[in-house]
């Protein structure tokens, strides 16, 4: 293999120092020990489903078109999928060159595009995911036995207490080693040009078990092994790492964007069925076996009446809290009784709403665009400079602002998917209070719902086989298909990467492999890479290279809600 890419989501130099320092990580702290190496600057907004795809197509979300875990046509949602990403992948583009690739668990690459090679798609991909080529997950799960998406980490088999624990922890490793097991088994297979392999993991035990450094070194511990064995069998030339956002505690407020818009006369609410999408508007609990409860139509009719007259299920859980009795009964209610009596934000009667906490901003609902848009296309400008002037003067009670930037979204994004994104982005400061779109009550809470969430500055390292970070020492890769020889270059002048970012990942996996970026592409060739120019490619066909050619794909998919939501990316 020529070049191998090790994606490691939430990776930061915070979290890696204190990783490497226990010695949980040894095969890693030496790749970046013999790397150049340094801080990978994310984008706006740092989460997976928009993040990575930006990763890697070089290209901001204006261009390629997922902007957070949900997509919306009008007031309608669903989980993104592959199909939203409308610009080439850099897999793709090593395929027109000729090139092949293995991709391992990369995000937001379900249904998969038909490259020479191999794709086994990742989160917001359905548990059991089409693979390219078809039949390959039979294949993996006959040969290695047991594969899957998402870790079965509630531990519900184990007990409770350190029983649980345990089982999470262990469910952790064994998604790490499963990876690395699929990953060897299809490079020795296809024999691509070019690998990549995401692990998850690395940000998922910080949402699942924020502040527990024991399960953070253990993950590590098993990727560390997965990457191993990787660099072992595959024996790359180059190995880049890179992650797409990091994350570190919260320290600020946890901010509930709708309920401020509520108290400014924007947002109308709702109570059942409609409005926003949420699975848990009393806590992250709620029985969702698809059993149905006694009399649970009754109940839910009944619950949806209640919140029309204000018993919402809000208000009971704040009651429920008091008394110590809201965990005990949402172990037991269905999740559908909960949202039934959900105070909700009314899309159609609002002027203006937080859709989704992910893509962090505010749309406003605009006649001739939305469904039933209420704000005049004469009156967008003024609306949007009065939200503006909103947001930019919310302070948390110690008299600081709430927001570092407050922009319209063309200050933020470009090209042709602009008009999807928000109008507004709300940019935390330092990334330190927990924006939500959920209804509760207060706008700011001392308390975020999560101690731990997501910081812009990533980690990124570039290492080859023969780079002697102490002498400076260059390394070639060896020419292909793909143009001349791309070369490492001076590694000592280069070990700290200065002013890295996401977007320049794509052009710098295609420089070690002897192809030009494309020109359309916001990145450049992070040294110790030497560039190889750019080239106009074919504009791209969305869709048209997923493996069923349908470019209106629907994800559609409980179980994908479901986790997404227990990991408080859709609320």
């Amino acid at each position: 293999m020529r070049t191998l890419l090790i994606g490691l989501d939430a990776a930061c130099r915070p979290v890696l120092d204190r990783v490497f320092a226990a010695d949980a990580a040894p095969t890693l702290a030496g790749l970046f020990d013999e790397s150049a190496s340094g801080p990978l600057t994310s984008q706006v907004p740092p989460w997976t489903p928009s993040a990575w795809p930006s990763l890697y197509t070089g290209v901001n979300p204006g261009r390629h078109g997922v902007f957070g875990f949900l997509s919306f046509d009008g007031y309608d949602w669903d989980v993104v999928n592959a199909a939203d990403v409308r610009e080439w992948t850099l897999f793709e583009l090593l395929d027109y060159h000729g090139l092949g690739s293995v991709v391992v668990n990369a995000p937001v690459t379900h249904p998969p595009p038909g490259i020479d090679g191999a794709v086994v798609p990742g989160y917001t991909a359905p548990e059991d995911p089409d693979c390219h080529p078809p039949g390959l997950l039979s294949e993996l799960r006959d040969e290695l036995g047991a594969y899957r998406v998402y870790a079965d980490s509630d531990g519900s088999s184990a007990g409770q207490g350190g029983d649980q624990e345990r089982a999470s922890i262990d469910a952790y490793r064994e998604l790490a080693v499963s990876r690395g097991r699929a990953f060897r088994y299809l490079v020795d297979r296809f024999d691509p040009a070019f690998g990549f392999v995401q692990f998850q993991g690395t940000d998922t035990v910080f949402h699942e078990r924020p502040g527990d450094w024991a399960a953070v070194r253990a993950v590590y511990g098993a990727v560390d092994d997965a990457v191993t064995s990787i660099l072992s069998d595959c024996d790359p030339d180059v190995v880049i790492v890179a992650s797409d956002h990091g994350i570190g505690p919260i320290d600020g407020y946890g901010v509930r964007v709708n309920d401020f818009l509520r108290e400014q006369g924007y947002v109308e609410t709702e109570s059942g069925a409609g409005g926003m999408p949420s699975w848990g508007a009393v806590g992250a609990g709620g029985r969702d076996d698809g059993r149905p409860a006694d009399g649970a139509g009754v109940l839910a009719t009944a619950l949806s009446a209640a919140g029309r007259v204000g018993l919402t299920s809000q208000r009971i859980g704040a009651a429920l809290d008091r008394v110590g009795l809201q965990e005990v009964v949402l172990e037991y209610v269905p999740l559908d009784l909960v949202r039934a009596a959900s105070e909700r934000v009314d899309f159609r009667r609002s002027r203006a709403y937080m859709r989704s906490r992910i893509e962090l901003g505010v749309r406003i609902n605009l006649d001739g665009r939305e469904p039933e848009g209420v704000v005049p296309a004469d009156e967008y400008d003024r609306i949007r400079a009065d939200l503006v002037d909103l947001f930019e003067g919310l302070q948390t009670p110690d008299g600081e602002r709430v927001f570092e930037t407050v922009a319209p979204r063309e200050a933020v994004f470009d090209g042709p998917y602009v008009d999807e994104a928000p109008d507004l982005l709300l940019v935390p400061a330092d990334y330190d209070h927990y924006l939500s779109a959920n209804l509760r009550g207060d706008p700011l809470v001392p308390e975020p719902r999560e101690p731990w969430n997501h910081k812009l500055d990533g980690i990124v390292a570039v290492a080859g086989e023969r780079i002697d970070i102490a002498t400076g020492g260059g390394i070639g890769t060896a020419s292909g298909e793909g143009g001349d020889a791309a070369t490492i270059g001076d590694a000592a002048a280069t070990e700290v990467i200065d002013d890295a970012h996401l977007l320049d990942v794509a052009p710098t996996v295609l420089a070690t492999l002897g192809v030009p970026a494309g020109d359309h592409m916001e990145g450049d060739v992070l040294p110790p890479v030497d560039p190889v120019g750019t080239a106009d490619y074919p504009e791209c066909d969305a869709g048209a290279a997923v493996e069923n050619g349908d470019a209106a794909v629907e994800t559609a998919d409980r179980a994908v809600e479901r986790r997404l939501s227990e990991l408080g990316y859709i609320e």
